[in-house]
């Protein structure tokens, strides 16, 4: 029988660069934005993609930022 303590990875243990995710976040986002609206595509449907994909992005990105703030997340 193992001991009580949960498994974990490694990765779990060491910080991660919060303010450098969010700024490549943004980043892309906003590529996907310029690529959406500079493309040479025809139809639509690659411009839905690309800034639905955008904003799913700064949604996630968002919501980070408010479960943080309410310490629901560390």
């Amino acid at each position: 029988m193992a001991g009580s303590e949960p498994v974990t990875a490694p990765d779990q243990h060491k910080p991660g660069h919060r303010k450098s995710a969010r700024i490549g976040a943004v980043l892309s986002a906003a590529v996907l934005v310029i690529m959406a609206f500079c493309g040479n595509h025809e139809g639509r449907v690659e411009e839905i993609w690309l800034v639905g994909l955008a904003a799913l992005l700064l949604v996630i990105v968002i919501g980070d930022a408010v479960l943080r703030r309410a310490g629901l997340r560390s």
